[in-house]
């Protein structure tokens, strides 16, 4: 399937999406995880990590009891990194790039705003020169960025599960010192950790548990 095919079939998937979110549908994530296949698939460890990442969410919104939520936390697992896809390239910036595609084709804003958000996405924007692209979005609740960050910092490149700061400390070693990202995680690394511990605090599991693995 060629890429053109591709970006409209997860077009169309994203506006399934959009209506099944505004009937109150529980079964948007399955849409979410389409239009991410559409577009990722084809992308080796890009696509293992957002299915690791998916896989994560599901489990938290579940231990979390977010309710409702828990829909919109496990569409934007799912999307969170689809502005890597090639097609969608605009700025550079995946967070911005992907919520621009969602928006463009009818995802409710929360969804979006998870996206543009996600995982420090604003110490990176500041780093890139791209604070006003991100300020395009409105900022989503703290307690639903905190999980969608969560589920990221807790699966590896590969879809491994890894703790938060196992995480960051592969990104720090992937991405040289110039870059903007390993600025931007440098910097963001306090909240990151900050926002990973309040949700440990709330999961089934014993907090330590989850912090070595």
């Amino acid at each position: 399937m060629t890429s053109g095919s591709n970006y409209m079939r997860a077009a169309a998937t994203l506006r399934h999406l959009s209506r099944e979110m505004d009937g109150g549908s529980t079964s948007s994530s399955s849409s979410a995880r389409s239009a991410a296949e559409s577009l990722l698939s084809g992308m080796g460890r890009r696509w293992r990590h957002v299915q690791g990442v998916g896989a994560a969410a599901d489990r938290l919104a579940s231990e979390l009891h977010v309710g409702a939520a828990g829909d919109v936390v496990r569409a934007a697992a799912w999307l969170h990194d689809i502005g890597y896809a090639p097609p969608l390239v605009d700025t550079g910036f995946h967070p911005v790039d992907g919520a621009r595609f969602l928006r463009a084709h009818g995802v409710p804003e929360l969804v979006v705003s998870l996206v543009a958000y996600h995982t420090g996405a604003v110490f990176e924007a500041e780093q890139r020169g791209l604070a006003d692209e991100l300020a395009a979005f409105a900022e989503p609740p703290s307690e639903l960025l905190d999980v969608v960050t969560f589920a990221d910092l807790t699966t590896g490149p590969d879809g491994a599960e890894m703790s938060v700061t196992q995480r960051l400390s592969e990104i720090l070693v992937r991405y040289p010192e110039d870059s903007p990202v390993h600025r931007a995680v440098t910097a963001s690394s306090p909240s990151l950790l900050a926002g990973a511990d309040r949700v440990a605090e709330h999961l089934v599991v014993d907090p330590a548990t989850v912090a070595s693995r």
